[in-house]
């Protein structure tokens, strides 16, 4: 197929299926979190918005949470259909691993949803946000399990190998990696800033459209703030991940950096672009900044960071690809961090609500956060090759034995079936952004429920309040 090879084809089919997994598994942790602030917030006010907003975005995180769980069985199951002797080599720990993680997370959140999404006036109002609030940190913890087996690929340790096979030697040193502490909260942390604008990003839209409502407004005023509180904690984190994997990646971080060699005692200078040629050993159009790429990951002006030629040739990752990847997400970032500086410069002279440019802004800054999480797999994973396992295991000796023809059969049933279901959901899903919350203004309101105009019975239900007029009239024929 185009002249791949099958390891390619299964490469590319992991990169495209899990691509698709990580977005809905970010917003979740995002949203699940979202969810519990709004539900606390409304029991110690009573704040109706606060209620609104809730059943608002529980439904659409019902579906969010839906995809996510169905497109992470599909990766499982890769580990035994297309890299069986990965999991030959290494699922003595990877194995305990995801089975602590359905275990002590899935489980949880599975629960609790239910009393979440269909126990609203059901139960007291406690357990319901005790199970809200269960649901949120089941999230975080299923986080922490999934980057503990990524992170201990990318910097192993705590075991040995007999037979051919890792065998665990320490637990704790295998879950608490080297790498893990600063992936964990890059993580997190990105899943709560892309929801934070992607919440946003709804409430913009709705501002744009004429509906200002209390509502609408504390979305975007909720969102902003996160969003300028998080977005500079992320560059925070995101400079001591820089720093670990430079110690434990070194390899990763020239690929990233696109820079070849060392000129005699010469500082590092930053490459702001430029496109790294594989074959020529060189990035060519390089724009650079003296001294700044010592600076940023030595935080010194003398000392040189390793080039890729100090590597050979075939442990070096693809510095075309990871080089600009990176420039994507930190490019986002620092327009994430814009847009928060400006949304509290809007904040400070009332015009938050009101400023176009600014709401259009924050409407095309929905997408970023995802984007940026892409863009930094694509540069942590991309950039650990040719390693599946860092330094013990590469990755052309940890796929199956399957031939181009199946390799390319599956990968086009995987793209057909993907953007099928996943695109009808989150066409669904964004059906439900564009109704907004619900609100009654100046009203006297129940809590919802049942029955009730506030929540439907159904969480999922996006039918309109026209539907209660046609089944009464459906009766009466």
């Amino acid at each position: 197929m185009f002249g791949l090879e099958a390891l390619d084809l299964a490469r590319i089919q992991f990169a495209f299926t899990i691509s698709f997994h990580i977005l809905f598994p970010a917003i979740t942790i995002g949203l699940a979190s979202y969810l519990a602030v709004l539900e606390g917030l409304w029991l110690k006010t009573n704040n109706g918005t606060y209620r609104d907003l809730y059943h608002f975005w529980s439904k659409i995180f019902a579906v969010n949470f839906g995809m996510g769980v169905v497109s992470g069985l599909v990766m499982a199951y890769q580990f035994g259909t297309n890299w069986s002797r990965f999991s030959d080599f290494a699922g003595s720990v990877t194995g305990p691993l995801l089975t602590y993680e359905v275990l002590t997370a899935f489980f949880l959140e599975a629960g609790f949803l239910g009393v979440m999404l269909f126990g609203w006036n059901k139960v007291g109002r406690g357990l319901h946000f005790f199970s809200t609030v269960m649901v949120a940190i089941g999230t975080l913890i299923s986080t922490f399990w999934i980057l503990a087996s990524n992170s201990w690929m990318q910097t192993p340790q705590g075991f040995e190998i007999v037979n051919g096979q890792v065998i665990p030697t320490d637990w704790l040193a295998v879950i608490f990696n080297p790498s893990f502490p600063y992936r964990l909260m890059h993580m997190a942390t990105a899943a709560f800033v892309a929801t934070a604008f992607f919440v946003g990003s709804s409430a913009a839209w709705h501002l744009l459209r004429g509906k200002d409502n209390p509502a609408i407004r504390k979305m975007l005023s909720m969102a902003m703030w996160m969003a300028l509180i998080v977005a500079p904690i992320q560059a925070v984190i995101g400079d001591f991940h820089g720093l670990n994997t430079l110690e434990h990646q070194p390899a990763k971080i020239a690929a990233i950096e696109g820079h070849w060699e060392n000129k005699g005692d010469e500082a590092t200078p930053l490459i702001l672009f430029g496109w790294p040629d594989m074959k020529e050993e060189r990035t060519k159009f390089a724009v650079e900044i003296p001294y700044l790429g010592s600076l940023i990951l030595t935080h010194s002006l003398d000392k040189q960071v390793p080039a890729l030629k100090e590597f050979p040739p075939e442990d070096r990752p693809n510095s075309t690809i990871v080089f600009w990847s990176f420039r994507i997400m930190v490019g986002l970032g620092f327009l994430m961090i814009f847009t928060g500086l400006w949304s509290l410069w809007l904040r400070k002279r009332d015009m938050l609500y009101t400023s176009r440019p600014f709401l259009y802004l924050a409407l095309w800054m929905g997408p970023s956060g995802l984007i940026a999480i892409l863009a930094g797999w694509f540069t942590t994973e991309i950039g650990r090759q040719p390693w599946v396992v860092y330094g013990l295991m590469r990755t052309a000796d940890a796929s199956s034995n399957h031939s181009v023809m199946q390799m390319s059969i599956t990968l086009i049933l995987f793209v057909v079936v993907y953007f099928a279901l996943f695109g009808a959901g989150l066409g669904y899903m964004m059906r439900l952004v564009r109704k907004g919350p619900k609100i009654d203004e100046g009203k006297e309101t129940n809590d919802g429920g049942p029955g009730q105009k506030r929540t439907p019975a159904r969480p999922l239900s996006a039918a309109d309040d026209h539907a209660d007029a046609d089944h009464t009239v459906t009766k009466e024929i």
